[in-house]
């Protein structure tokens, strides 16, 4: 008996040590920032010197058909329905390229629907479009507050679906394309195919601008139309490099 105690004394431990480590990770998954936007920048410049004065991405937007998943921790994924795999292609539509459509899934996320709204567990539709994700996770720390003590929230953006661009004209593949990294003009011609042989090195960009959120109760000024144009040939010649520019949500590019 006497052997026995000290393996008991080292289970006891290693329980009270696993119960602690539980708990670390609780505190670590809540998504409740408790620094604030202004030290981390402070921080961030330290870190990085010169390079600090680079900008900020801007906080995503979610919008319609987004994919989120949002989870109360120790609850599990608050999705409504069946998970929705993204489907496989057959081997006649691996030879060319696929629908956009064709190849996303909502997977475990919940989709936000063309109504601005997403189905959640214990909630029903909650609106959410417009909200950054942060925002969306105080929101529902407050809806689900009223369901769970002092609940913690995991918001996450799985896919992005609203933000996309348009490629049309002299291209082998034309279509609508999701923006779901920084694209330039040289990436959005590549992912479209490449030009036709009919294409001659002149691309124009028409850029509407796109907010995400549809208010029809407010009237809102007309947005300008803005244009760019890219010349192909000189960008391989390496003139005017800077003239690949980043793509935004609903540009179209047209390929003369």
């Amino acid at each position: 008996m006497k052997n026995l105690f000290p393996a008991v004394k080292a289970i006891v431990c290693v329980c009270l040590s696993l119960c602690m480590l539980t708990a670390s990770w609780a505190a670590e998954s809540s998504g409740e920032g408790t620094v604030s936007n202004e030290l981390k920048e402070k921080y961030r410049q330290e870190i990085l010197g010169k390079q600090g004065a680079t900008p900020i991405d801007k906080e995503y937007i979610i919008g319609y058909r987004d994919i989120l998943y949002i989870e109360v921790y120790g609850e599990g994924s608050m999705a409504i329905g069946p998970a929705a795999p993204a489907t496989t292609p057959t081997a006649s539509e691996a030879a060319g390229p696929l629908p956009q459509e064709d190849i996303r899934g909502r997977g475990t996320g919940s989709e936000v629907g063309m109504d601005g709204r997403v189905s959640l567990r214990h909630l029903g539709d909650v609106y959410v479009v417009g909200m950054t994700l942060p925002q969306l996770a105080d929101y529902l720390k407050k809806l689900y507050g009223t369901i769970y003590g002092e609940p913690m929230i995991i918001a996450t953006l799985l896919q992005s679906n609203s933000r996309q661009y348009t490629v049309m004209g002299q291209i082998k593949a034309p279509g609508l394309f999701h923006l779901d990294f920084p694209t330039t003009i040289v990436k959005a011609i590549a992912k479209a195919g490449g030009f036709t042989e009919w294409a001659n090195s002149e691309v124009t960009i028409i850029r509407q601008g796109n907010d995400l959120i549809v208010d029809q109760s407010k009237k809102q000024p007309p947005k300008k139309v803005k244009k760019f144009t890219f010349d192909y040939d000189d960008f391989l010649k390496g003139k005017q490099p800077e003239n690949n520019i980043l793509l935004e949500p609903g540009d179209v590019v047209v390929v003369h």
